[in-house]
């Protein structure tokens, strides 16, 4: 999703850690008062936001949007439920996955398009603890292999 009009604002990288994500999807966020000015500020932490769907709309929860400096007695609750927009088409598609399938909605990354905030919710599997040794292990294996042919074409 690297086109023109998308500033990242925040990945979570835990996400790719702890799920094996296999299918994304954006969606809108409805915010209050002064989150978006603290959300173009980059003061947000998606660590251990999760999403949920209740009653056929999705909710995303635990999301920190750190209360902006320049804000009155108006500001926001920094850890407060979120309703994500998303078409009733792909809420339903997501029902199915979520219950039949036994995957979660995890929010990889929040960045702003054409001044909107937006979300990217991976759909994914939680991993094990052998499954994420064997991808530290991989990745390991993977920047030592860089390292020797980045040293070997230096000379």
């Amino acid at each position: 999703m690297a086109s023109e009009g998308i500033k990242v604002i925040s990945e979570n990288r835990k996400a790719y850690h702890d799920y094996f994500v296999e299918e994304k999807l954006e969606a809108g966020i409805i915010l209050t008062g002064t989150e978006i000015k603290s959300i173009r500020n980059g003061r947000v932490n998606l660590k251990d936001s999760y999403a949920r769907i209740d009653h056929g709309e999705v909710w995303l929860y635990q999301m920190h949007i750190s209360p902006y400096e320049a804000g009155n007695r108006f500001n926001h609750d920094p850890l407060r439920k979120r309703k994500l927009l998303l078409n009733h088409s792909e809420i339903i598609k997501l029902i199915g996955k979520i219950q039949l399938q036994g995957l979660a909605l995890i929010p990889t990354r929040i960045y702003l398009r054409r001044g909107m905030a937006k979300i990217e919710l991976g759909v994914g599997k939680g991993k094990k603890n052998y499954d994420k040794r064997q991808t530290i292990a991989e990745r390991d294996a993977k920047r030592d292999m860089e390292r020797s042919l980045r040293d070997r074409e230096k000379g």
